[in-house]
């Protein structure tokens, strides 16, 4: 099927949603509620809770007495400190840093706030940092950025990195997000990873798996149309071409993507030599038709008469939030699976069933840096949690569920050592 002339689908532009919440960039005007921006209020619960910041230090040694003063600081604290200064590698047994990441923004692409600025911002990566420890054990510190320049920001984290086992970044737009990411990896020797592409792709990874199997077919089986070229749309688009997938189309504001289409970036450029076998051209709406799957990762909407043309035992992902592409009671008359990136309905797709277990099994290993291979190995391990229970609304794990975290973790940890970055 060749779709042909409508380019105005999607109504603003597709970028890269967050921390699962799964929300596309967006203006200030328009976060998820109605009305004028809130007033501080305690009377307001979640006011009273970030009261004072939702996170803080602790302490891991006594400091009691002099004797637990002089073991902590000087003059103890000099004999680690020379060992340290001949051999480096020892920082990771005696500091912080081998349990310790930080989470870097520059604002830029805050949940669906959009460009809110770094200090705005910080709630967001403080809460990022909560679910680092509660799911996954790791500390993390949240570094908001007054800059947005690519080489600044690079710059930047790099010499902040000797101080850290990780690096997660967080909420900067695309397209500089893909440059960051990979010329700060090529400055440190620790993980850099990118949470709003590649936690939601590992997610989103999972999820289709399962889907796939519910319905008595494998990856290879599926056409996919992706709504997104941000950084989700692009990593989930990647992930899901390593893991197999049958067909695969990208649209962004402008319609389907393929090679020579005008206006292409470099990274969308990449995307078309790569994927859209069928060779469509035109909308989103049009691609749809026969499609098995849709993977929402926009802020643009699909109505109904679109969704009704897809093939029988659809799969459906809206996961824009708090706005899905696709109402799920409309997704439900004509796909078998649906799920958002809302917790008030099933089947969320959230990223934090797949950063902590990331993290942990990387800074065990004491991984240098995270491979496409420990990405694929927590897509598979995320949805092997699951694989007994499966049912229509229950094709990803609970993020409470406690089996996640050490599941994802060790195959992590088990890629790493396969792929030559561990160095434990």
């Amino acid at each position: 099927m060749t779709a042909t002339t409508d380019h105005t689908t999607l109504d603003s532009s597709l970028a890269a949603p967050t921390d699962g919440l799964v929300s596309p960039a967006a203006p200030v005007t328009s976060p998820g509620f109605d009305g004028p921006s809130p007033r501080p209020s305690d009377d307001d619960p979640a006011f009273a809770l970030h009261r004072g910041g939702k996170i803080g230090i602790g302490l891991t040694a006594p400091l009691n007495n002099r004797e637990d003063l002089s073991l902590a600081y000087t003059p103890g604290v000099a004999r680690v400190c020379t060992a340290i200064a001949e051999t480096p590698a020892l920082a990771d047994e005696y500091t912080w840093r081998s349990n310790t990441v930080i989470v870097v923004t520059d604002g830029t692409a805050v949940l669906g706030l959009g460009d809110i600025g770094p200090a705005a911002a910080l709630p967001v990566m403080e809460g990022k940092a909560a679910l680092f420890k509660h799911f996954g054990g790791v500390d993390a510190v949240p570094i908001c950025l007054d800059c947005t320049d690519v080489e600044e920001i690079v710059d930047t984290v790099a010499r902040l990195a000797p101080g850290f086992g990780g690096v997660n970044l967080e909420d900067i737009s695309a397209p500089r997000c893909f440059a960051i990411e990979s010329m700060l990896q090529d400055r440190v020797d620790i993980p850099v990873f990118h949470d709003d592409q590649h936690g939601t792709a590992i997610v989103a990874l999972a999820a289709l798996e399962n889907a796939a199997r519910l319905t008595g077919r494998t990856l290879g089986d599926l056409r996919a149309v992706v709504s997104g070229a941000g950084a989700a749309g692009v990593a989930v688009t990647r992930i899901l071409l390593a893991a197999g997938i049958g067909d695969i189309a990208v649209g962004d504001s402008r319609g389907m993507i393929y090679p020579g289409r005008d206006g292409l970036t470099t990274v969308k450029a990449a995307l078309a030599a790569e994927t859209n076998k069928a060779g469509l051209h035109g909308s989103i709406n049009e691609a749809l038709a026969g499609a098995d799957v849709y993977l929402g990762l926009s802020a643009g909407k699909v109505p109904e008469e679109a969704v009704a043309t897809m093939a029988p035992e659809a799969i459906v992902f809206a996961m824009a939030n708090p706005d899905p592409e696709i109402d799920p009671e409309i997704a439900h008359k004509y796909a078998r699976i649906v799920a958002t990136g809302r917790s008030d309905y099933p089947n969320q797709i959230n990223n934090v069933l797949a950063f902590p277990g990331v993290f942990r099994g990387a800074l065990d290993v004491r991984a240098s840096r995270v491979t496409e291979g420990m990405k694929l190995a927590a897509a598979r391990a995320l949805a092997d949690v699951i694989a007994d229970e499966l049912a229509d609304d229950n094709i990803i794990p609970s993020v409470f569920d406690e089996r996640v975290a050490p599941a994802v973790s060790t195959a992590v940890a088990a890629a790493a050592r396969a792929d030559g970055v561990a160095r434990r």
